[in-house]
């Protein structure tokens, strides 16, 4: 089902819970938020990206609830809060996420949540044991969806549902490999995963059949990851012992610019968007804003004068990408190995 499921605890799931409390928001939420026309900060995107999968997943208090692929616990201790009738089970492949939700679950007086740390390879349960099964981003790290698909309609009761959240391409299905130092997201982060395509779960339906499908645009994922960058940096400022310092934490370790790099990729989402409709000449577009922020009025211009105020920033330079995210490279200052190193 999953081709090499210990390689996502080596790459991330299984690192300190403080990490992911310095770089991730208040609920800890490991995924895509939702942003409406109202909302404007990570903790309220959090909150409506988690409301929203409970009305879709169709959960009611008194249900009997699985999440697969829990994460640190953001929508498994909604639910618990949520449904205080309900009784949640929630499956993680990584031992530190499942003692930190425990904490988490104690602390809020939570008594109706279990966590178990468990393969999907070798993960099983009773059979007609739920009214609803829960995932979030779980699927994209799996291959054989025929197969866990099967697993899943076992454990759900006849009238049971079940809800998946997968981020996807429009519609090329296609697996993250490691071959090529250049490929960064299938060697460092995503090994054995596999990108689906938008209506890919149609295609499996001799156990489960889509009853309903919703899209968030990729606008969302962007203004995630950049109200990311914006929490971390809020975060970061707001220690006086940062005083003066280079952030080069969190998304910054990666690149020197995370929010020019997301504005890059919403151009250029756009435009593939556009090229599918047939108006490929629209790449002018793309093309010119990445020449101003990288050229002109982006990195340019704010790296023009930023080492004669900060003149560690220079060996921030030297070790961190300017503009695409990549691993450190290792200097007299840094340590971290990576794809640069020699």
């Amino acid at each position: 089902i999953a081709p090499v499921p210990e390689k996502a605890n080596q790459q991330h799931y299984e690192l300190p819970p403080e990490f992911f409390a310095a770089v991730l928001g208040p609920r800890r939420k490991y995924s895509c938020c939702f942003w409406p026309a109202a909302t404007t900060t990570l903790a309220e995107a959090e909150a409506a990206a988690l409301e929203i999968t409970c009305d879709r997943a169709d959960l009611a208090d008194g249900q009997e609830i699985l999440e697969l692929g829990c994460g640190w616990g953001s929508l498994s201790l909604r639910m618990a809060e949520r449904y205080r009738g309900s009784r949640i089970t929630a499956v993680s492949n990584s031992a530190p996420q499942r003692r930190f939700i425990e904490a988490a679950a104690a602390s809020l007086g939570l008594t109706n949540l279990h966590v178990i740390t468990a393969d999907m390879n070798e993960f099983t349960l009773e059979s007609d044991h739920f009214d609803r099964v829960v995932s979030v981003e779980m699927f994209e790290h799996m291959r054989n969806y025929e197969r866990l698909l099967e697993r899943i309609a076992s454990w759900l009761r006849s009238d049971g549902k079940l809800f998946v959240h997968h981020f996807c391409h429009r519609t090329f299905a296609y697996p993250c490999e490691t071959d090529g130092d250049a490929n960064w997201m299938g060697r460092y982060f995503f090994t054995g995963g596999l990108m689906p395509r938008e209506n890919m779960l149609t295609q499996f339906d001799r156990h489960m059949t889509v009853a309903e499908q919703w899209r968030w645009d990729g606008t969302h994922y962007q203004r995630t990851s950049e109200a990311v960058g914006d929490f971390q940096m809020a975060r970061f400022q707001a220690n006086p012992q940062n005083a003066g310092r280079v952030m080069d934490r969190g998304l910054w370790r990666l690149t020197r610019h995370p929010n020019y790099f997301g504005d890059f990729c919403v151009w250029w989402g756009l435009y593939l968007i556009a090229s599918t409709g047939g108006a490929a000449w629209t790449i002018f577009s793309p093309l010119l804003m990445s020449f101003l922020l990288l050229r002109v009025s982006g990195v340019t211009l704010l790296e023009k004068t930023i080492t004669d105020r900060r003149p560690e920033y220079a060996a921030y330079q030297a070790r961190t990408s300017s503009f695409f995210p990549w691993p450190p490279s290792k200097s007299s200052n840094d340590r971290s190995s990576g794809p640069n190193d020699k």
